[in-house]
């Protein structure tokens, strides 16, 4: 685990989980390792934590001589089949820490962040072949237009798809820095790292098919917990916490409530959390990119 990584909402996720010390948990997303170390100082020896990540990075950093704990690699959305690989059919809990992670933020060369100029990359599985380099530089202006509307929730979609277009005409667009300087056209100074951070969150979700990954995790999270099995997701944006809220309301992403036959409305989850739990005020001065965090708990009905 990384020294300067700042796992986030980490005693709300323990203490959420209501983690049985021999029972059998799932970190989908081990990123810096912080919240997998926490689960595992509240397992014992007959415990067992098995951590995902998709990053080479994450699992070539992550601590491995804990023999309860179990590293693979694989996108999360696809975690429930390796579970029933190896001979595991339930658990007792699951944690997901949505978005990218401070490693990958700190590394210019992901390209994640409006801090470096670097290549425009964006991939959390580097083997991947489609990066923001063809999403970018590949894309008429009617698909960059529906991106950064429907995954940026940005005014001004199509003129910023037009500005990336014109720019092209003339040379092909490779850098964070670029990219910076055309949104600064298109929406000005003055709010200008919002309107940032908005188009790099539409190009990530669009390069890792995140919100499409998400709904798949979901919708096979619900079979692989036991009943009375607690699931827990940290979301940082809207768009993400849509779907676990509607989830953990209903059992399913989109759409209405199932009801019985006499009309009945019911939900396969009880919610722990009303509300999300949000940083305290101390947490967010001591790790600013908390700020966003929003961590919803639902149990399986038993």
């Amino acid at each position: 685990m990384d020294g300067f990584h700042i796992p986030v909402l980490l005693h709300d996720v323990l203490d959420g989980l209501s983690m049985n010390p021999s029972g059998i948990y799932v970190d989908v997303t081990y990123g810096g390792g912080g919240h997998s170390a926490g689960m595992l100082s509240r397992l014992s020896d007959a415990g067992k934590l098995i951590a995902f990540d998709q990053d080479d990075d994450a699992l070539l950093r992550a601590e491995g001589n804990d023999k309860r704990l179990i590293l693979v690699k694989s996108n999360f959305r696809f975690f429930s089949q390796h579970l029933r690989y190896m001979k595991i059919t339930e658990v007792d809990g699951i944690l997901a820490d949505l978005g990218v992670s401070s490693y990958q933020f700190d590394t210019p060369e992901r390209g994640f962040s409006i801090r470096f100029d670097e290549v425009l990359d964006m991939r959390m599985n580097r083997s991947q072949k489609k990066s923001a380099l063809e999403v970018l530089n590949e894309y008429d202006a009617e698909a960059l237009s529906l991106l950064f509307r429907n995954y940026g929730e940005l005014e001004r979609s199509g003129k910023l798809a037009g500005a990336i277009l014109q720019f092209r005409k003339k040379n092909f667009l490779k850098t964070t820095g670029q990219l910076s300087e055309i949104v600064q056209q298109v929406y000005g100074q003055k709010h200008l790292n919002q309107m940032l951070a908005r188009v790099f969150q539409a190009v990530r979700i669009e390069v890792n098919t995140e919100l499409d990954a998400l709904h798949d995790f979901l919708e096979t999270s619900l079979p692989m917990l036991k009943p009375g099995g607690r699931l827990a997701v940290i979301s940082y944006h809207s768009l993400e916490d849509r779907l676990v809220k509607n989830f953990m309301r209903h059992g399913k992403t989109e759409g209405e409530q199932e009801s019985d036959v006499f009309g009945n409305r019911f939900s396969p989850f009880n919610q722990l959390t009303k509300k999300p739990i949000m940083p305290s005020e101390d947490e967010m001065e001591k790790n600013p990119r908390s700020r966003s965090a929003r961590l919803r708990i639902a149990e399986k009905r038993k």
